[in-house]
């Protein structure tokens, strides 16, 4: 049984998350403590609420080093809602710019739709290659509750390094990011801890993988 730890810094559905993951087959642990967040099999960052504050609390415990220590050993790291944003280079709320973890250049800005928050049921549609995602009917919903997002992919076609598998979602004619594949580094703007029995194959797929 894979080890993942749902990693504690203030912010998150840490006990829904650690829940759902069990019941996809993981030995998880929640907890701030480095050393375990470094030794596990894989590394849950939740994330809810404003985006300053979540950086806030990463940064009080040194876990953007944690993240950037895995992912150069290649060991996985999963982000969910804001715990996915934060890994971009920047957030933008209320007029204030917050640099982010920055394993992926892009602006988590506030959705432009008639309606804000974007909270329900919704489908994805799913990059070539993805491995979270595929076979999938095309009609599955997963649970969004967000009012900011990434709206444009900011990496380039010519970069030297294989291109993340991104997937996509709209809301109010508004086009966003649903989550990011990209080698040891996933993540989710969906919660796939209240996504139902989809939410848990996501879980599932990802926890195979490790």
């Amino acid at each position: 049984m894979k080890k993942v730890v749902v990693f504690d810094y203030g912010s998150g559905n840490l006990a829904s998350a650690a829940k759902a993951l069990r019941r996809a087959g993981a030995d998880v642990e929640v907890t701030s403590d480095l050393a375990a967040a470094q030794e596990a099999d894989g590394l849950v960052v939740p994330g809810v609420g404003a985006y300053a504050a979540c950086m806030a609390g990463l940064l009080a415990v040194r876990g953007e080093r944690v993240i950037g220590r895995r992912l150069a050993g290649g060991r996985p790291v999963l982000g969910i809602c804001v715990g996915m944003q934060i890994l971009f280079e920047r957030g933008v709320e209320h007029g204030e710019i917050t640099d982010g973890v920055g394993e992926w250049p892009g602006t988590v800005e506030r959705l432009q739709a008639p309606i804000v928050p974007h909270m329900g049921w919704n489908t994805v549609k799913s990059g070539n290659g993805s491995a979270l995602f595929a076979g999938m009917d095309p009609e599955s919903r997963f649970y969004f509750v967000h009012s900011y997002g990434v709206r444009a992919w900011e990496l380039e076609v010519s970069d030297p390094f294989t291109p993340p598998v991104v997937t996509w979602a709209e809301h109010g004619g508004d086009r966003f990011v649903a989550a990011v594949e990209n080698g040891p580094l996933s993540a989710t703007q969906f919660h796939p801890e209240k996504s139902g029995d989809m939410g848990a194959e996501v879980l599932s797929r990802w926890i195979a993988l490790l």
